[in-house]
């Protein structure tokens, strides 16, 4: 039985400071890798499941520093390409109090963003497949990233492997003339599962969000709307089998709520809504959603409502862990997943 996953995306050195210190505060930088589908195949290694992982690497210590990290965590880079000059990167400054967090991006001209079509033996990385995983953001880079991205997702296609699409959508990227809606929504007709949140779905749909306000565990879903939102999505995607939405609350710099929805085949699904404050680390939450809702679905792909309710607990334990990767473990989430009633993450 096939089972691997694989994903593929760029590999990004984040840096950002100690203490919550802004950018421009003299003091020493704080260093992790990351990158949304690398931090989706750590988190789909650390359930326990097979992944690979694709990426374009600068031949030097630093990208065989990344090759190692990922291999340290079982994850699987047999089909990594070698190339380019440099690795790309970020400057993240955390948020504080009413202070927002910024991004500085530091990747033109990144081994990633100079990856071109016929690079990657697809054939060869897509043996024994079972789902394909890649995100908005690998469409974004860069005009040459977008047209290896599409070759891609062609071979998949031809290939007849699931297509696992996160729009995630970010705007200060999209800098080398394509309309960001316009592809994102053509690669979403593809999709056999599409990931987002609330403003990614409105990007690949162009309705309105509904707006959360939950500011605690107790908040009550509007379900008819989002029931009328996702059967109108439906529409728009009708080859997607199943449409997946992490919701969040950011009520202040370390205090966030969390739910999710599910929508397969006309119902919709919902969940509990977790509590968390205060936030260790908020990156890399999203991805931590797809890869528990992706490991779910290939175990448990009988039971939407398990599948939805693991998902966001790993979504919302991710909160709880410095870094882009969530290492969590099946067990660990389901403990948390099983409790019940309300719970509001005190994390300590």
């Amino acid at each position: 039985m096939k089972n691997k996953i694989v994903t593929f995306g760029e590999v990004l050195l984040r840096l950002s400071k100690f203490g919550r210190k802004r950018l421009f505060q003299p003091g020493e930088f704080i260093e992790n890798f990351g990158g949304s589908e690398a931090n989706v195949a750590v988190s789909l290694s650390t359930l326990g499941d097979n992944v690979q992982y694709i990426s374009r690497l600068p031949d030097n210590l630093l990208g065989k520093s990344i090759q190692m990290t990922l291999r340290n965590y079982n994850v699987n880079t047999d089909s990594m390409i070698w190339g380019g000059d440099r690795l790309g990167s970020y400057y993240f400054e955390e948020a504080a109090a009413m202070r927002n967090s910024s991004v500085v991006y530091d990747r033109n001209d990144s081994s990633f963003y100079t990856i071109k079509p016929g690079m990657i033996d697809w054939e060869k990385a897509f043996s024994d497949a079972a789902i394909y995983h890649f995100s908005g953001i690998s469409c974004a880079i860069s005009r040459d990233s977008l047209d290896a991205t599409w070759e891609s997702v062609k071979k998949a296609k031809a290939a007849g492997i699931p297509i696992s699409f996160d729009v995630n959508y970010r705007k200060n990227l999209w800098k080398f003339g394509s309309d960001a809606q316009d592809v994102l929504q053509i690669f979403a007709e593809k999709a056999d599962i599409i990931f987002g949140d609330q403003g990614e779905y409105e990007v690949i749909s162009g309705m309105p969000a509904i707006p959360f306000k939950a500011l605690d565990a107790n908040y009550e879903i509007e379900r008819d709307e989002y029931q009328a939102y996702f059967d109108k999505v439906q529409e728009m995607y009708p080859k997607c089998k199943i449409f997946v939405m992490a919701i969040r609350n950011q009520i202040a710099s370390t205090h966030h709520t969390l739910t999710g929805m599910l929508y397969i085949q006309g119902k919709l699904y919902t969940t509990r809504i977790y509590d968390i404050s205060p936030i260790v680390d908020p990156m890399g939450v999203g991805d931590a959603f797809i890869a528990a809702y992706l490991h779910a679905y290939q175990h448990w792909n009988d039971d939407p409502q398990r599948c939805l309710d693991f998902a966001l607990t790993a979504s919302s334990l991710k909160n709880t862990i410095p870094g882009d990767f969530n290492l969590n473990t099946e067990e660990e989430i389901e403990l948390v997943m099983n409790s019940n009633g309300p719970i509001k993450f005190d994390v300590e």
